[in-house]
C-alpha cells in the first residue's frame, strides 16, 4: 500500500472521517447496506487505523452500526429519525433566522432567489437539485451568530439532506420547494416583519416534513420493511 501522506493521525482520522461521512450524507453508502473496513483502508489509500477511528466516530452519531464478526452496516433512516430532524428544525431554524436578520445580505437574497428559479426550470441532475435545496437554510444558520446553535443545525441538515437524497423525492415536490424558498427570499428582499418570513419559513418545513414522512413510509414498503 502506498505511503500514507505525513500528517498527524488526528488529521488523518478526521479526513477519513469527513469523506465517508460525505458518501453516507449522499447515500453513495446507502442506508441498509455494508462496507468493510478494509476496502475503505484502500479507497482512501490509509492505513486501517484511522478508517477504525472515524467508524468509531460515525458509530457515535448514530450513522453506523458495528457488529463484531459481522461488518460495518449503514443504520436505516426511520420515521422517528424524520420526525426527530423535522421537530429540531421546526422549532430552531425561524429562532435561527430570526437571529440572522440583521446579517443578511440583499445580493446575497437575490442571488439565491435566481439559484431557485434556475434550478425549478433546468434539467440538472437530483443530487444537485438537493443541494441547491439546501443552501437558503444553510445561509439563515451559518449567519445566526450562536455557535450551539450552528453546530447542531448543521448536524440536523446534513440528516435531512440523507434523508431527502435516500428518499428520492422526484423533481415536482422538488419545485413546489423551490416556490417556497422563493416566498421566502422574497418576503426578506422587500425588509417585511421578519416575523412573516419566519411564519413562512414554519409553513415550509412541516410541508416538507410531511412529503419526508410520505416517502419513507412508500420506500419501507417497497423494501419490504415496517417502518419504526
Amino acid at each position: 500500500m502506498t505511503k500514507e501522506p505525513d500528517k498527524t493521525s488526528k488529521a488523518l482520522s478526521l479526513s477519513v472521517y469527513k469523506k465517508i461521512l460525505d458518501k453516507l450524507i449522499s447515500c453513495e453508502y446507502a442506508p441498509g447496506s455494508q462496507i468493510n473496513e478494509m476496502q475503505l483502508a484502500e479507497e482512501y489509500n490509509v492505513s486501517r487505523t484511522p478508517v477504525r477511528e472515524a467508524v468509531n466516530r460515525l458509530e457515535s452519531q448514530g450513522y453506523l452500526k458495528v457488529l463484531p464478526k459481522k461488518g460495518i452496516y449503514v443504520n436505516d433512516i426511520t420515521i422517528k429519525d424524520v420526525l426527530q430532524v423535522f421537530q429540531v428544525r421546526i422549532e430552531m431554524e425561524p429562532i435561527a433566522l430570526r437571529l440572522s436578520a440583521p446579517y443578511l445580505d440583499i445580493e446575497k437574497l437575490i442571488d439565491l432567489k435566481q439559484k431557485y428559479i434556475d434550478s425549478r426550470d433546468s434539467n440538472m441532475d437530483y443530487l444537485t437539485h438537493y443541494y441547491i435545496d439546501m443552501e437558503m437554510h444553510h445561509y439563515f444558520v451559518d449567519l445566526c451568530g450562536n455557535r450551539y446553535i450552528i453546530e447542531m443545525m448543521n448536524r440536523v441538515l446534513n440528516d435531512n439532506l440523507r434523508i431527502t437524497i435516500e428518499s428520492k423525492q422526484d423533481h415536482v415536490l422538488v419545485h413546489d420547494a423551490n416556490q417556497e424558498h422563493i416566498d421566502i427570499l422574497d418576503c426578506l428582499i422587500r425588509q417585511e416583519p421578519i416575523e412573516h418570513a419566519m411564519e413562512l419559513l414554519e409553513k415550509h418545513l412541516r410541508i416538507c416534513c410531511l412529503v419526508a414522512l410520505e416517502r419513507n413510509r412508500t420506500n419501507a414498503k417497497e423494501r419490504g420493511k415496517l417502518p419504526v
